[in-house]
């Protein structure tokens, strides 16, 4: 049994993909960031950069005490090695997985955030934040396209952990959507890992977690999201 503390955002999507994908047991536990739940005593315990997502593994494989993971890279990893699914065992497919994997984590996902938080969340426009992420994003997917039309998968021609990761981020905030006219090689790619059937039952979750994803942010919403905290 996995326990899965989750808020449907690009990373929470990441991890529910792979639960899915894997066929495994988990329970969702909700941490409406929202409400501050990130900051819980109880949940901190376990992401203790008051960050979700964060599992916590019942059955690990060395048989002791529960282990928790925190970062979305991790679990993703963690998850992979725990199952042998989603990430080669042979040395080349191995480490084109883990680059394209920590290649979404230090650029495709944090760009991307700073993109739709200047375009969508920021209470004044920062034309020079604005075109300055804009700008790398699409450099980023420039990147992913070119990949993509040397192979069906970042890593290579089989599904993995990589994709999970980076495909949340792809049109992640609805008035900012991808070019994929531009683009068309991540188009398919997208366009194949949304007609996934655990995509769809990972992201059919979202709704029911949040019913109120896409209004706009209270003013206390916007304090605990963005907000100053000692």
């Amino acid at each position: 049994m996995i326990d899965l503390y989750y808020w449907p955002t690009p990373n929470g999507h990441k991890i529910t993909l792979f639960l899915e994908e894997a066929g495994l047991d988990y329970r969702l536990h909700p941490v409406n960031i929202g409400k501050g739940d990130q900051f819980l005593p109880e949940f901190l315990a376990i992401s203790p950069n008051n960050k979700m997502p964060a599992i916590v593994d019942h059955a690990p494989a060395d048989g002791g005490a529960p282990l928790s993971v925190f970062e979305s890279g991790a679990i993703l990893l963690y998850l992979a090695e725990k199952t042998g699914r989603f990430l080669p065992a042979d040395l080349r497919g191995r480490a084109a997985t883990l680059e394209w994997l920590f290649w979404q984590m230090g650029g495709l996902g944090p760009m991307s955030g700073q993109m739709g938080h200047f375009n969508v969340y920021a209470p004044e426009r920062i034309p020079y934040a604005i075109e300055r992420y804009d700008s790398e994003v699409r450099r980023l997917h420039r990147v992913m396209d070119k990949r993509l039309s040397e192979s069906n998968y970042l890593a290579g021609e089989e599904y993995g952990i990589a994709d999970m990761a980076s495909y949340p981020w792809i049109g992640a905030y609805s008035k900012l959507p991808a070019d994929f006219v531009a683009f068309p090689h991540l188009g398919r790619w997208h366009q194949a890992i949304a007609e996934r059937p655990a995509t769809q039952r990972a992201y059919a979750l979202g709704p029911t977690v949040n019913p109120q994803a896409g209004q706009p942010l209270s003013e206390e919403e916007r304090k605990l999201l963005f907000g100053k905290r000692d």
